[in-house]
């Protein structure tokens, strides 16, 4: 999930037309994870500020709910995480090339996380999921999660079945069900897309992800929540799938 005041903190990707709140507290996210019975979550950095770096770490230092945090990369930058609290690093790389062979320091950046043991998160479209793969493979120490199945809100179509399928075959990637709109898919497409994850990962290597509060414009927590447990099939191994994954990954008790 996300934190974020705009007021306070201007993103620069923020727009009112978007639908978003300007402010999704700490305190918001609490209240719906206490609703729902959720005892952490990881913050990921909304944007890439120095500024927003530094409080997202003091928030997950200190909150009760939010436990670790997960900042941004900016190709070419040395990784030196601050504190503890800080579990990995996301690089959003949409906009490159397939095989990401033109995202500066990539490969550099996997190695400095895998000697520290942090994750890699790779925020991509779905024809470069064969590279997050292939990235794995050549940093097999390094643990790396795809965002949002690779896929987001887009089509589930047979590229990206394949694509998906190729990527898990490495076994260090991992994979968050999360940003997937499943509201509004309807129960079948939705039940297919998760079934396909599953299939190519296994719950061990998949971990859930509210994406909030850029699910809000759609859905609340606990429907998120709803319709992620009911698109699951079974059998299914729950624990790893809704906390275990996450926890072995980014350091929570």
């Amino acid at each position: 999930m996300h934190v974020w005041d705009v007021d306070a903190m201007p993103l620069p990707w923020f727009r009112d037309d978007l639908g978003l709140p300007r402010r999704a507290s700490a305190a918001d996210l609490g209240a719906a994870l206490d609703a729902a019975g959720v005892d952490a979550a990881i913050a990921v950095q909304a944007a890439d500020s120095d500024v927003e770096a530094a409080w997202l770490v003091s928030l997950a230092e200190t909150d009760a709910h939010v436990r670790r945090a997960v900042l941004q990369f900016r190709p070419g930058e040395t990784v030196a995480p601050p504190s503890p609290a800080v579990a990995g690093i996301r690089a959003a790389v949409p906009q490159f090339a397939a095989d990401l062979s033109d995202v500066s320091g990539l490969d550099r950046l996997a190695d400095d996380l895998g000697a520290i043991g942090l994750v890699l998160e790779l925020l991509l479209r779905p024809e470069q999921l064969p590279a997050a793969g292939a990235l794995s493979r050549r940093h097999p120490s390094t643990s790396i999660v795809v965002c949002h199945l690779g896929l987001g809100a887009g089509a589930p179509d047979a590229s990206w079945h394949a694509a998906l399928a190729e990527a898990a075959a490495a076994p260090g990637l991992h994979a968050k069900v999360s940003g997937l709109s499943l509201l509004s898919r309807g129960p079948e497409e939705s039940r297919s897309v998760l079934g396909h994850a599953l299939s190519a990962f296994g719950a061990d290597r998949l971990l859930f992800g509210s994406d909030w509060p850029m699910s809000v414009r759609t859905a609340t927590y606990a429907d998120v929540l709803s319709a992620t447990r009911a698109a699951l099939p079974r059998p299914l191994d729950a624990h790893a799938f809704w906390a275990g994954t996450a926890s072995r990954l980014y350091g929570l008790d």
